[in-house]
């Protein structure tokens, strides 16, 4: 059968690179067509485009870049009507896939709905084009369930991929990690800036302006697959190391973390590295989004799964070398540190088990 799926960004590529792993496993002769990233393409079936060229961050960069958003959105549909998919997938990104949701729609394609957008902190609204042109919703974070309910739809939670991604890691030493990655002996302080040029340059100067109150640890930077390497070149010293699409074993061999606030705030916790949450866009981004956004009171998964503050989150104003600094230690060692990792482990048992891609991908599959 012949699925189309749409991630728009780093965390929206694992997770369907493992869902379309798992529909292989039930459906051997599955014809994939994709927008995506590299680890959707490790999977098999063609590319139409790499989500490097979709991510567009923030209020004013989306109003920049219109044009090229609304030439994507015209190229997809046109390759939809012309592909005929049996389902089309769409993970997350909400702003093109509810879109393409309606087109798919008026097609008579069936549409499934993998990652849900964040409707419960904002744009509220878009629940009513999910009712619409959304045949299956999968939710994969346990509060999302009553959000739907409350608005009379059937979702269904599948559980997080994540928890599968990471529980089928191998073991990771943390010396042999440090040797063939040319680092030094130090402890290691892993710096996650985000997976978008502009956020990464913000980010990584105040990530970095805590360098001398660390002097027996080395900084070592989570490349992003949507960035090439010379980039991060810039930034990188005797002190400050780099590494490319090790992430995870990055973050299992380091003793904590500076993480802009996303996918890899959940991603770090799952792997059991205590971290601080950070985030900061453009002002006029930021005003926009405080008005917008409905009363939430965090903005880290890890916090909003636990209904409760388990990792510190810097916003804005707040997120500056002197509260880095004081969080960091606070985490490094002692009794706030002990805490953080216990308070990780009741997060992994809310998630569920493991299985999320293979629920999702039973539901696509009967779906047809």
């Amino acid at each position: 059968m012949k699925y189309y799926i749409i991630a728009g960004e780093a965390s929206g590529d694992l997770h369907a690179s493992n869902l379309m792993k798992a529909i292989k496993e039930k459906d051997p002769n599955a014809d994939f067509r994709f927008w995506g990233g590299d680890l959707m393409q490790a999977q098999g079936g063609t590319m139409v485009k790499h989500y490097r060229d979709l991510a567009f961050m923030g209020f004013v960069e989306v109003v920049q870049n219109l044009g090229t958003i609304l030439k994507n959105i015209k190229l997809c549909k046109k390759d939809i009507a012309t592909y005929k998919p049996d389902v089309l997938v769409l993970v997350d990104y909400p702003g093109f896939n509810l879109r393409i949701a309606k087109f798919a729609k008026s097609l008579g394609i069936r549409v499934v709905y993998y990652i849900s957008p964040q409707l419960w902190a904002w744009k509220e609204g878009r629940v009513e084009t999910i009712k619409k042109y959304v045949d299956d919703m999968l939710l994969i974070l346990p509060f999302e369930k009553d959000f739907y309910k409350k608005h009379q739809v059937d979702a269904h939670f599948v559980g997080h991929p994540l928890l599968d991604a990471i529980s089928d890691l191998p073991n990771v030493d943390a010396e042999l990690f440090k040797k063939e990655n040319n680092l030094n002996s130090q402890p290691i302080i892993a710096l996650l800036p985000g997976s978008r040029e502009q956020e990464v340059k913000k980010m990584l100067e105040l990530m970095l302006s805590v360098r001398s109150y660390f002097k027996e640890y080395q900084f070592v930077i989570a490349g992003a697959p949507s960035l090439v390497k010379d980039f991060y070149e810039q930034y990188v010293d005797e002190n400050v190391h780099f590494v490319s699409n090790k992430t995870y074993d990055l973050l299992r061999c380091s003793r904590a973390a500076l993480v802009t606030s996303g996918t890899a705030t959940l991603e770090t916790a799952l792997l059991n590295t205590p971290e601080v949450v950070c985030y900061k866009s453009s002002k006029i981004s930021y005003e926009i989004a405080k008005r917008l956004v409905k009363h939430i009171k965090y903005i880290s998964l890890v916090n909003l799964i636990m209904d409760r503050e388990i990792v510190t989150e810097l916003i804005q104003d707040e997120l500056n070398t002197q509260n880095l600094v004081k969080e960091l230690n606070r985490i490094l060692s002692g009794t706030d540190r002990e805490k953080m990792l216990n308070d990780f482990s009741q997060l992994r048992e809310k998630l569920g088990g493991k299985g999320a891609s293979q629920h999702a991908a039973d539901v696509v599959v009967n779906i047809i």
